[in-house]
Order: structure tokens, then C-alpha cells, then sequence
């Protein structure tokens, strides 16, 4: 049987103790991120998945809603089909096909680099540990190096057993434009087999006049290794906006 004495003297004997996490420097574990994404990608040979968006302006009484397929082909870039829409008209002219534009074009293979969270486009601060849904990550600060409209600033977090990025918080690097006072988003990663993909986006807009806008992004039905075509390959689909 433990000592009574014993079990009352542990809190004492761990505050005294050296017990401290070691915490490794941010470029530390950015290499390391960096070096287990090259391997997952490698392994990687395409996926296809589903997306909802939901866009709502509470101010204007305003929603709209889009589901998609996406395919994103072995070299990066993506495809998209949009499969229904419904709701606010504005949102489903103007707004949903530019957010596909534009995650097109972003994932274009000679483009993409210029959006990867790695040291060629930010400098990184260590912050410390945080529980993620039950796993522990590091908190690391993110500071584009350039305004560029494909970089963000803000945190990530970093799963600290798998080394893969499980969320980013902050904002854009640089305005969309004069009319946007501000955007706050979120972007949630989990696994799924043994790869890391976006589960959830949610982000808050606020424009000049029209007020805040929320747009969350859920994505689901994940297929990996079921879209190995390049662009070059598939040059005769078309993607839908």
C-alpha cells in the first residue's frame, strides 16, 4: 500500500522536479513538417472529395449554399463540378465561382509553391503547446515574408506526434480590396488513412456598407488515390465554376 505521506508529498516532488517539456525551435518542427508532407505527398497519387460552402450575411438576411466535387490530380492542380446550388443569387454569380477561380489557380503546379507555408515565404515564431482535438500541437506564429494574396498571418498548429499542420487561424497577408475591412478565418485539418486534408473552413468577412459575411466550407467523402491524372492529361475536361 502507498504511504499516505507518500501521495501527499507528490504534488511537491513533481513541482520541484525538472519536468518541463522540451520544446523544440520553430524551424525545428517546420523541417520536420516539411519533411513528413513531402513523404505523404509522394505517397499521394490524387483524390477526389465533397465540398458544402455556405455563405450567410445575418445584416441582409442573405445565405446561400454550393456543393461540390473536387479533383485534385497527382501534380496538385484541381478540378471542380459543381453538383447544386441554391439561396442568394449574389453570392451564387459573383462570389462561389470566384472562390473556385481562385483555389484554381492557386493550385496550379508552377503557383503553388507560392502559397506553401514553408521558410521561402515566412519567418516562424515558436508560441508553445495546445491541445487539438485531444492530440498535442505546437503553436507557431506565421509572418508572410511578402504581401502576397496566396500567403496568410497568423498561427498554425502543428500535430506533434505526425508533424502535419491540423489548423490555421489568421488572416490574409493582403487585402482583397479597398471594400473588405477585415477577414478572420479558421482552416481545420484532420486524418484520414494516412494522409492529413481539410475538414472545416470558417472564416468572417467585413465588408464596407454590407457588414460581416460568414463562410464555413465542410468537407467530406475523401478518396484518395482515385484521381492520378495530370493537367496536362485531362486538358480535354473542363472544370465548371
Amino acid at each position: 500500500m502507498i504511504n499516505g505521506l507518500l501521495i501527499l508529498a507528490l504534488p511537491v516532488i513533481f513541482a520541484e522536479s525538472d519536468l518541463t517539456l522540451i520544446v523544440p525551435t520553430a524551424d525545428e518542427v517546420v523541417a520536420r513538417m516539411i519533411a513528413h508532407d513531402n513523404k505523404r505527398q509522394a505517397a499521394l497519387h490524387g483524390y477526389t472529395a465533397i465540398r458544402r460552402y455556405v455563405l450567410e450575411n445575418r445584416n441582409h438576411h442573405k445565405r446561400a449554399e454550393m456543393l461540390v466535387r473536387m479533383t485534385c490530380r497527382e501534380d496538385g492542380s484541381k478540378q471542380f463540378e459543381v453538383v447544386s446550388e441554391n439561396g442568394w443569387g449574389g453570392a451564387r454569380k459573383h462570389v462561389f465561382p470566384r472562390l473556385l477561380e481562385a483555389e484554381a489557380e492557386a493550385a496550379q503546379p508552377d503557383l503553388r509553391e507560392r502559397s506553401r507555408i514553408i521558410p521561402e515565404n515566412y519567418t516562424f515564431e515558436m508560441l508553445g503547446t495546445e491541445d487539438v482535438r485531444g492530440r498535442p500541437a505546437y503553436v507557431i506564429a506565421i509572418e508572410p515574408k511578402t504581401p502576397n494574396k496566396y500567403l496568410a498571418r497568423g498561427r498554425i498548429f502543428v500535430d506533434a506526434d505526425e508533424y502535419a499542420i491540423v489548423r490555421v487561424e489568421g488572416k490574409p497577408a493582403k487585402s482583397p480590396s479597398f471594400w473588405v475591412k477585415s477577414v478572420h478565418f479558421v482552416h481545420d485539418y484532420d486524418k484520414s488513412g494516412p494522409f492529413w486534408f481539410p475538414v472545416s473552413d470558417s472564416s468572417v468577412t467585413d465588408v464596407r456598407i454590407f457588414g460581416a459575411t460568414e463562410m464555413t466550407i465542410e468537407y467530406f467523402a475523401y478518396a484518395p488515390g482515385t484521381s492520378p491524372l495530370s493537367a496536362s492529361e485531362s486538358s480535354g475536361l473542363r472544370s465548371r465554376p
